[in-house]
């Protein structure tokens, strides 16, 4: 089962995670954390120097001291490479299903943003990941995600065999296995630092909003393991961040320019939420033209009009969308909206990508589907389910 702090209900392909209901989620994934470090360290140290942490979903770490297993698996290069060929630079080490569209990209922006935060230091500092999915073990899905989350040349991404995948996992106390249809992992992150020691284990939060705030604490710890301990090249607030959910009124940026404006006052609205990425698992330009077809309709049915919003934040650029947009055979017919810091996703409880909701206009959620999951629906029957949603 994959542990997050924050998770959601789900089920259905073997593309993305299975998360249980909150609380349980929560008290298991923090009982998972404490006995991964008690197995990797004899003594649990609290560091004194980590700033003040108010947003509660926020995962501190746990401080580690053990020798970091070693292991030798392929890249998306197709290369062989070994953990002890990086001896000498701190390693981030996470394990990452290379078909996720729920919580590995969200930790794989945040190993981004804090080699970002190191400034020069970030030479001396290695990203490496191990894929973590039974179903997805051939380099061409190491590869894939790589390419789509700009991270190609960035990090190593390494798979196996079954067999020597399942040797790293039990290494690093990893569960990776196919449940119910679906690939359940821990979203684990190690630090190792240069004598090739663990030192502190991280779990992504499945919060769009504190993607950052995670970049800045693995930063900050990294940063902790290098020589001359290095400062880091800006802050981060780790308040708890405002949230805006279906009730509150909140204005986004609109590709191409102006606004969009959600939530109580604006009408009711049918909000997607994606991410260009999502071209590694789905033909996401197909599904979005599809969608100007039910634009269409529902103006002439006077149905709840469509807002996509691009999960910016979670993109490999800023330059990703504005590209994928102008790639398309046809416009959109539709406003697509960019939510940067992941606080309207989180308001409206996004668990994966695509996300569809119906909101009313007093902010009231009507429906909500993962379509990573139930996949995208066809015309005729989205707008039977808006139009029905609708007269309730």
């Amino acid at each position: 089962m994959a542990l997050p702090y924050f998770g959601g209900v789900s089920g259905g392909v073997s593309r993305r995670l299975h998360w249980t209901v909150l609380g349980i989620a929560f008290a298991v994934g923090v009982a998972i954390g404490i006995a991964i470090s008690v197995a990797h360290s004899s003594t649990t140290v609290a560091d004194t120097q980590t700033p003040t942490i108010a947003n509660p979903l926020l995962d501190r770490g746990a401080h580690l001291n053990a020798p970091a297993p070693d292991f030798t698996l392929t890249d998306q290069f197709g290369k062989r490479f070994s953990l002890r060929s990086l001896h000498g630079k701190v390693v981030v080490l996470s394990f990452n299903d290379p078909e996720c569209t729920t919580i590995c990209p969200l930790t794989t922006t945040a190993l981004l943003r804090a080699k970002k935060l190191l400034g020069p230091a970030a030479s001396q500092v290695a990203l490496v990941g191990v894929g973590a999915n039974p179903e997805a073990t051939e380099v061409k899905w190491v590869r894939d995600y790589s390419r789509v989350h700009g991270m190609l040349h960035k990090w190593r991404f390494l798979t196996g065999s079954l067999a020597e995948l399942k040797r790293v996992w039990r290494a690093y106390y990893i569960r990776a296995a196919v449940v119910n249809g679906s690939i359940d992992h821990t979203p684990a992150t190690y630090l190792i630092d240069p004598n090739g020691r663990e030192s502190w284990l991280y779990e992504t939060p499945m919060a769009y909003s504190s993607v950052n705030q995670l970049g800045y604490e693995l930063a900050h710890s990294i940063a902790g393991l290098l020589p001359g301990h290095p400062r880091l090249q800006g802050t981060v607030s780790l308040a708890k961040p405002q949230l805006y959910g279906p009730h509150d009124p909140v204005m986004l940026p609109r590709a191409g320019g102006g606004t969009v404006r959600l939530g109580r006052g604006s009408g009711a609205h049918l909000v997607l939420f994606f991410d260009t990425w999502e071209t590694e698992v789905t033909d996401l330009s197909k599904q979005l033209e599809a969608l100007n077809r039910y634009q269409a309709a529902a103006q002439r049915s006077g149905l709840a009009p469509l807002v996509a919003i691009d999960e910016g934040g979670v993109e490999a650029s800023a330059q990703a969308l504005p590209r994928f947009l102008h790639a398309l055979p046809h416009p959109l017919s539709y406003p697509v909206a960019v939510d940067q810091n992941g606080t309207v996703a989180d308001g409206y409880r996004v668990q994966d990508s695509p996300w569809l909701e119906l909101v009313s206009g007093k902010g009231r959620v009507l429906f909500a589907e993962d379509l990573a999951v139930k996949g995208w629906p066809r015309l005729k029957e989205l707008l039977a389910r808006v139009r029905v949603a609708q007269t309730k």
